[in-house]
């Protein structure tokens, strides 16, 4: 029981002078200054405006091929990389620069080709995956789809 008690007491002396120490002298400037650039660098993030987030192609015929641009512009402050880009069907394609970088204050443009697939509204979406705050984007384009043969007011007479 005394071999206990001294070694808890030895140990608790121990922890109390040992943290007598003045942390703050141990502390190197240099590296206060590569963490506080480091810290400032992440903070950095690309910003990602498009001119539109949603085209409509207005009445179409099914089938008929259609393509529309959606231009971007990095108002952030660091490099803009866009990493992947998905529509929500196979009928509904996105061109665009993957990872290129996009330097702050330059522009991009993502090509959207829509195969007129679908009938009566339509509308399809596309996300758009970048080195941004939130991360991902949401594009959409919308159509009236008239079947094949109706022209684009109605059927043909």
């Amino acid at each position: 029981m005394k071999r206990i008690f001294l070694t808890l007491s030895f140990a608790s002396v121990l922890v109390l002078f040992s943290c007598k120490e003045n942390a703050s002298s141990k502390i190197n400037a240099e590296n206060v200054e590569v963490a506080a650039d480091r810290d400032a660098a992440a903070k950095s993030l690309p910003v990602m405006s498009f001119d539109k987030v949603e085209h409509d192609f207005g009445s179409i015929e099914q089938n008929s091929p259609q393509e529309t641009i959606f231009t971007f512009t990095n108002t952030g402050d660091a490099p803009l990389i866009l990493t992947d880009a998905k529509s929500s069907c196979g009928c509904t394609i996105p061109e665009y620069p993957k990872n290129t970088p996009i330097a702050p204050g330059e522009s991009g443009k993502m090509v959207v080709k829509f195969n007129g697939a679908g009938q009566n509204q339509v509308t399809k979406t596309i996300s758009v995956s970048a080195n941004t705050s939130k991360g991902t984007e949401t594009l959409r384009i919308k159509a009236f789809v008239n079947p094949k043969g109706t022209g684009a007011l109605g059927p043909v007479k």
